[in-house]
């Protein structure tokens, strides 16, 4: 008797363990009876089945990454470029996923990169090699997303997000490229240089103006005060000589002394009478008599 009641609760364990499953908040869950699906996604918790007739099948909900391996694309003007990319995904419609797939991550997973990988090579054909290694690969696979997004809804997956890891050129692109960035940095530099001549240009010749125009000012200036100078110096000369006419004639005498010997080889050929040294031979200025012939 106690055998019997021990097979009957192994019995009972058994058929209580094939009858219940649970759910998680991390998971995807389908129902099956005889194969057929006859429901999708239960809410988390324990659940109940009919041994033997329905089974579960359970498959990730978190976001899962797609390691695609680097490919070679196509420029618009027909130049490769190798692109690292992968792309964040996980099952949407889980019904959908299973009818399309199977269930089969792994073939789910070669759809979708097959069809990134098309959605690439469209979007590369548009655009320029420059262009791509400028700046324009966050609106490439923006729209790779949004060009693989519907197709990836048949396949019952939400395509979260697609990012490019690394792009590299080919060797026999690299050059070139390279010398094309080089030239038109070149050109680019020669362009500031002649906007810097210009400019250097410009100042000098303002500068030049500037100090043409100064200096003009500058003798005008010097020419008004010496002509004034002298004309006050004439005038005062001529008051000087309608006061006292003997003592400007000695004042001239001294001038003409001074400016004439003030060399250091003085030779004078003259007359002993002459009137230059009058002031020498006469101290009153009188104008000495003519030699005897």
């Amino acid at each position: 008797m106690v055998r019997i009641a021990g097979i009957a609760v192994v019995v009972i364990a058994i058929v209580v363990a094939l009858s219940t499953y649970t759910v998680d908040e991390r998971e995807r869950v389908i129902k099956f009876a005889l194969g057929e699906i006859r429901q999708v996604d239960p809410e988390p918790g324990l659940h109940f089945k009919f041994p033997l007739i329905q089974n579960i099948e359970k498959f990730d909900a978190r976001i899962m990454t797609l390691n695609i391996p680097p490919d070679r694309f196509l420029t618009s003007e027909a130049k490769n470029i190798i692109v690292d990319f992968y792309a964040k995904w996980r099952i949407d419609d889980v019904g959908q996923f299973f009818r399309a797939t199977r269930g089969d991550e792994r073939l789910a997973e070669e759809r979708l990169a097959q069809i990134l990988r098309d959605g690439m090579r469209n979007e590369f054909a548009r655009y320029e090699l420059q262009e791509v290694v400028a700046g324009e690969r966050l609106a490439i696979m923006g729209a790779v997303r949004q060009t693989a997004l519907e197709t990836a809804r048949e396949l019952g997956i939400n395509l979260v997000d697609v990012r490019v890891r690394r792009m590299d050129l080919p060797d026999e692109v690299s050059e070139s490229v390279y010398e094309r960035m080089r030239a038109e940095r070149e050109r680019v530099a020669q362009d500031f240089r002649a906007r810097g001549q210009e400019e250097a240009e410009r100042i000098r010749s303002r500068a030049d103006r500037d100090r043409t125009v100064i200096l003009a000012n500058a003798y005008r200036e010097a020419e008004e005060i010496r002509g004034a100078g002298d004309a006050r110096a004439t005038e005062t000369l001529g008051r000087s000589f309608g006061a006292d006419e003997e003592f400007f004639r000695f004042y001239r005498s001294l001038i003409a002394y001074r400016s004439s010997m003030s060399g250091e080889n003085s030779t004078f050929i003259l007359e002993p009478n002459s009137e230059f040294f009058q002031f020498f031979n006469a101290p009153g200025g009188e104008r000495p008599a003519p030699l005897p012939r």
